[in-house]
């Protein structure tokens, strides 16, 4: 049942690359055990224009605020989608793209040397990009279980190399207050590639040793980020916070989130 406190609020989760709407499940369960309601959408991954597509679609059968948040490339996707929509209160993003206008995902992707662990990419004859099943546990989400490795390799849903290829429009985060959960192990999206992204959208941050898939591996870290970003009414500059010091409306000052916490 959804609690007094976020009566008028709906999380809308955005999944990755190589995913689908499930891979929040972890979260979900327990946003809806806070009393949160939630919405994880079903993105095509045909192109940049289509996902956002299925995103607005989405978002028109919400009633009230919406919160945003999204994994990886879905990022990007969240960025062009809650540009000029005054019901998307925030942007949340864990481990994700956020582009600026005229920047591609591509762009952001390759702006860092690759990890050792990092697939090799190359489409297929239909331009659409795969995994090899052992990319899973060895970059994607190597703290996850071996179980949960084999079922997204064995689940994934491939990416089309358009997505990747598509300029942004007006980037949200220059409307919205944003959110962003640093994976400091992550082997997919350069560490270094995130924190520029913080520094030049000024998001509030946790910054943490968790790989590129918390939300299987630290379920926990990906739930505080959003819940403090449903609880936060500030428009402020930037602040640094580290995880369960004070409430979320009150800003620890240029304080870095300490690795592991």
């Amino acid at each position: 049942m959804t609690t007094t406190k976020y009566r008028d609020l709906t999380t809308v989760l955005v999944h990755a690359a190589w995913a689908d709407a499930s891979s929040w499940n972890k979260v979900i369960l327990v946003l809806q055990g806070l009393g949160m309601r939630v919405r994880s959408a079903q993105i095509p991954l045909t192109s940049l224009t289509d996902d956002v597509g299925a995103l607005k679609r989405l978002l028109r059968q919400v009633e009230g605020s919406a919160l945003l948040a999204g994994h990886s490339y879905a990022g990007a996707v969240i960025t062009a989608a809650a540009t000029g929509d005054p019901h998307v209160k925030a942007l949340v993003y864990i481990a994700a793209m956020a582009p600026d206008e005229g920047e591609t995902v591509g762009d952001l992707f390759h702006r860092a040397a690759p990890h050792p662990s990092a697939p090799q990419l190359a489409p297929d004859a239909d331009g659409f990009l795969w995994l090899a099943p052992e990319a899973f546990p060895n970059a994607v989400a190597p703290d996850a279980s071996p179980e949960e490795g084999a079922l997204m390799g064995a689940t994934q849903k491939p990416i089309a190399l358009k997505c990747l290829g598509e300029p942004m429009t007006v980037p949200a985060w220059k409307q919205k207050p944003s959110w962003f959960l640093i994976a400091e192990k992550d082997r997919m999206i350069s560490p270094m590639t995130q924190h520029f992204m913080v520094e030049r959208i000024r998001a509030r941050v946790h910054s943490l040793d968790v790989d590129h898939t918390p939300l299987a591996s630290a379920p926990a870290a990906v739930v505080r980020v959003i819940v403090e970003a449903a609880f936060s009414k500030s428009t402020r500059p930037r602040y640094w916070l580290r995880p369960g010091d004070g409430e979320p409306d009150k800003p620890h000052a240029l304080s870095q989130t300490k690795k592991g916490e």
